[in-house]
């Protein structure tokens, strides 16, 4: 709790949290009646500042409760108290297309939540704060090892949560931006599951002799799942976002070597040369490019490229074979990928092949295409390079702020307990310790 001489009283609980966590802010001793604004700032990795805001008003008493009072506008409006996380966007005259992306899991988000007098907007640099409160956030909790792994010729991290285990794992795979990601493997393990981030598109074999990967790579990362000491080597599952997916749908209908428990994917499609690996969905995609739209402002949309949904069979996965739990999430306003479309030709052919009672769909109207874990500010447009390319474009991925916000705090927690379901024991719990 930072105090200043105006007495107004700031605090912020829990101070210290996981990410997924939602907290209390608290406002005391300010004048009754007043206009305050409560704002949040935080200095990004890559050295962007990002901001959030609500107008309000404190009661008779000089007390103001995010928990309970409205805003009355600002970057979020109505009662939200993680509104100050989830709007978050880059200050005003910030270059275009920023992503925030927590690169090292070790550091926490440092978010500084603070209280002036007055309805603001801007100019929060020439105005002084009531008061100001210091909150960390976490994808690590406290024993939460990571472990980098070079083994086998993977590139990728571990993440084992406290305790001596065995845990139930999770094979966590990104899109394809590529690059070794490993913020929701990190609060994963954070929350009970052991969890693998894989890097399969950049790893170190194909940055160093320009091949792609084959599939047995996925089922080489199982493997080592599998054998691990500290890990249930009956109890793996599959999480993929985007390109992720693919690649989880694959495994979970055609290998032999995979046995999930269960798969989980966000915002993906089942639509890719079945006999293919990596460097064969790469290029039906390259050579779908014309199917690419840019609209009016300079925005790529690629949710046509896979499109129309094929009727030959050699052209996607068939999800008749999956015969492990599979929980599918997308959102109806993703521009990028056509996750709706293919998801009810998934939902079809599973009906059709007899096993529609393993699939779970949740599906979120105003949610775009990078579904991420809770409070996480909805990224509509961003910068993106492709992996054929050298140069930045700017893509269109969806989402409507609000609806976004709720479809990933939704979306994550029937997600865990999806995985709990099938992975742990259910007589067993696990608490973070932060």
């Amino acid at each position: 709790m930072a105090n200043k001489p105006s007495g107004v009283r700031l605090s912020v609980h829990p101070s210290r949290a996981l990410v997924d966590e939602k907290f209390k802010v608290l406002v005391q001793n300010a004048p009754p009646g007043t206009e305050l604004t409560v704002r949040s700032h935080l200095l990004s990795e890559d050295k962007h500042n990002w901001e959030a805001f609500g107008h309000y008003m404190c009661d008779s008493t000089g007390t103001l409760n995010l928990c309970e009072d409205p805003s009355l506008g600002g970057t979020y409006e109505g009662v939200e108290p993680m509104g100050l996380l989830w709007s978050l966007r880059p200050v005003p005259g910030s270059k275009p297309g920023l992503r925030m992306r927590k690169t090292n899991v070790e550091t926490p988000l440092e978010v500084t939540v603070s209280v002036y007098q007055g309805h603001l907007s801007e100019g929060f640099k020439e105005q002084s704060c009531l008061a100001a409160v210091l909150v960390e956030r976490w994808y690590m909790a406290p024993g939460v090892q990571r472990i980098p792994v070079t083994e086998h010729d993977l590139t990728a991290t571990l993440f084992l949560p406290p305790g001596p285990g065995p845990f139930p794992a999770v094979l966590d795979l990104w899109g394809g931006g590529g690059n070794l990601v490993e913020y929701r493997a990190s609060l994963l393990a954070s929350h009970g599951f052991a969890a693998l981030a894989l890097d399969y598109l950049t790893n170190k074999v194909t940055m160093t002799t320009g091949k792609r990967m084959k599939n047995d790579y996925f089922e080489t990362a199982y493997t080592f799942l599998e054998q691990h000491p500290q890990i249930v080597g009956s109890r793996i599952a599959m999480w993929g976002l985007s390109l992720g997916t693919s690649w989880t749908l694959k495994m979970a209908a055609y290998s032999k070597v995979m046995k999930l428990r269960c798969a989980v994917c966000f915002s993906g499609s089942h639509v890719q040369p079945v006999n293919g690996s990596i460097e064969e969905l790469l290029n039906y995609m390259r050579i779908n490019q014309d199917k690419v739209r840019i609209n009016g402002k300079q925005e790529a949309i690629l949710h046509d490229v896979i499109l129309p949904i094929p009727e030959d069979p050699a052209f996607k996965v068939d999800v008749g074979r999956v015969q492990c739990p599979l929980l599918l999430v997308v959102g109806q306003d993703d521009q990028n990928w056509p996750s709706f479309i293919s998801t009810m030709d998934i939902k079809a052919m599973m009906e059709k092949a007899g096993n529609i009672h393993l699939l779970t769909l949740l599906v979120y109207p105003n949610a775009g295409h990078l579904i991420e874990p809770p409070y996480s500010p909805l990224t509509r447009t961003s910068n993106f390079r492709p992996l054929q390319s050298t140069g930045l474009f700017m893509v269109l991925w969806g989402g409507q702020t609000v609806g976004h916000a709720r479809a990933q705090e939704d979306s994550w927690r029937k997600a865990l307990v999806f995985l709990r379901e099938h992975l742990y024991d259910r007589r067993k719990t696990f608490t973070s310790n932060l």
